[in-house]
């Protein structure tokens, strides 16, 4: 049977609790009312229970709590994955997309995800998914803008004077 391990003395019951009420992120707040009940004496099961977690895992909370405090009850981010885009190669890429398509060099009018996949993959030799090109693409600071779609026989003269003739808006009298 493994050691009951204490939690730190400089913090109680009470002062848990007014940490969870302010805490806006709910998983740490969920903690802290399992050590809450730890501290008020209850069995480490019965105050796991309250945290919504098992007995282990609780313990493991109890450690990351007695190393830091409250503060050690949020969730730590994992490293972000490194892109494999150089920031030389991001700038050519944010080049390419600038400059845009070139139908006799590039065999297309406009760039496409599918378009900048193969690109990239041509020319620095990394394979990206569609998705993650649209990531590179916000990471260099564009977005997907559309130009609204016009019918090739609309005149604009019969739009304009459509707008001229147009009825107000409903009013009350």
């Amino acid at each position: 049977m493994s050691a009951k391990i204490a939690l730190r003395p400089d913090f109680s019951a009470p002062q848990l609790r007014k940490f969870a009420q302010r805490c806006p992120d709910s998983r740490q707040t969920r903690r802290l009312l399992a050590l809450a009940a730890a501290y008020d004496g209850m069995s480490r099961r019965q105050a796991s229970k309250v945290g919504g977690m098992d007995r282990q895992t609780l313990r493991d909370w109890v450690h990351r709590f007695n190393e830091a405090g409250p503060d050690g009850l949020t969730n730590r981010l994992g490293p972000k994955r490194k892109r494999r885009l150089s920031e030389a190669q991001m700038k050519q890429l944010a080049e390419i997309v600038e400059t845009g398509a070139d139908p006799c060099i590039d065999g297309v009018v406009r760039w496409r995800r599918v378009d900048l996949k193969r690109v990239i993959e041509e020319r620095f030799g990394v394979v990206y998914c569609e998705r993650t090109v649209s990531k590179l693409l916000v990471a260099l600071g564009f977005s997907y803008i559309s130009a609204r779609p016009q019918h090739p026989k609309q005149d604009e003269r019969i739009i304009e004077a459509f707008k001229k003739t147009s009825n107000a808006p409903f009013r009350r009298i």
